[in-house]
């Protein structure tokens, strides 16, 4: 059997297991509820998709690191704590195929649970939202659904990257209990943790014009800052940036290829 073959095998065998398990598709009703309630408490979706993007941006960037770990913190632990990882060492298939083909099914998861409420509230601004806001905030920036778009596709890469470092964790953890303490702390720490050390670095050196590149360098501020500046300041001209664009690219590029190879080594040495 070929590597595409062995990578499409464990690929298909993960999305049945999602499809059967009713967790996610809760996971999925409960993102969807959290991100249309706070699109309307602002009054979002009447205002446009730029509105809407404001509205849930604070909630996109903690839930998605969220649903990530939620998903993939137990993808490796758990067959190795079976030996699953032991019986898979008598067949011919590569770490790569298998660890492949888990993140595979696990990130088209963890992107239905994400990008489907977020599709649904883009197609609800746009049946909603009145001619009158294409040009908000007094004629100041113009709005369009292909900024809305522009800000799906970063969530997906931000999904991404998030996953991978779940990955690593759950390679790492080897046990169910470790596993969700990692899991735990690593959430944390992306979430909250990053940006702290980045400003407890102020006082250390770090002055606030380099600040952008900094915090461009962990995930959830290459993620702020990239919707903010392709998505945010793209709709108000005259905006200066708020972090290096293409710094905070190539950071979520860094993030998922670094923990991705790192998970790999982990589950070979498990």
């Amino acid at each position: 059997m070929m590597n595409g073959n062995r990578f499409w095998t464990v690929f298909v065998r993960e999305v049945r297991s999602a499809v059967r398990t009713r967790t996610y598709l809760v996971l999925g009703l409960v993102t969807g509820i959290v991100l249309f309630g706070l699109a309307y408490a602002g009054g979002g979706p009447a205002g446009g998709y730029v509105p809407t993007v404001v509205d849930t941006l604070v909630a996109v960037e903690v839930l998605v690191p969220t649903l990530a770990f939620a998903v993939g913190y137990r993808a490796i632990a758990d067959p190795a704590v079976r030996g699953e990882l032991d019986i898979l060492d008598t067949y011919p298939l590569s770490t790569w195929s298998y660890v492949g083909g888990v993140y595979a099914g696990r990130a088209l998861l963890l992107l239905t649970i994400v990008v489907v409420p977020l599709l649904a509230l883009g197609v609800n601004v746009a049946t909603t939202a009145g001619p009158e806001t294409t040009v908000f905030a007094s004629h100041r920036g113009v709005d369009s659904p292909f900024l809305f778009i522009r800000f799906i596709a970063l969530t997906v890469l931000y999904a991404l990257s998030s996953l991978t470092i779940a990955f690593l964790l759950s390679a790492l953890a080897r046990s169910r209990g470790r596993a969700l303490v990692l899991a735990l702390a690593g959430l944390l720490v992306l979430t909250v943790g990053s940006d702290l050390a980045v400003f407890a670095a102020l006082d250390t050196g770090v002055t606030t014009g380099t600040l952008g590149g900094a915090l461009a360098m962990t995930p959830a501020g290459a993620y702020r800052g990239l919707v903010f500046d392709q998505v945010l300041y793209v709709a108000v001209p005259g905006r200066s940036a708020f972090v290096p664009t293409w710094v905070a690219a190539l950071s979520l590029l860094f993030w998922w290829g670094l923990t991705f190879v790192g998970a790999m080594l982990a589950t070979d040495a498990a």
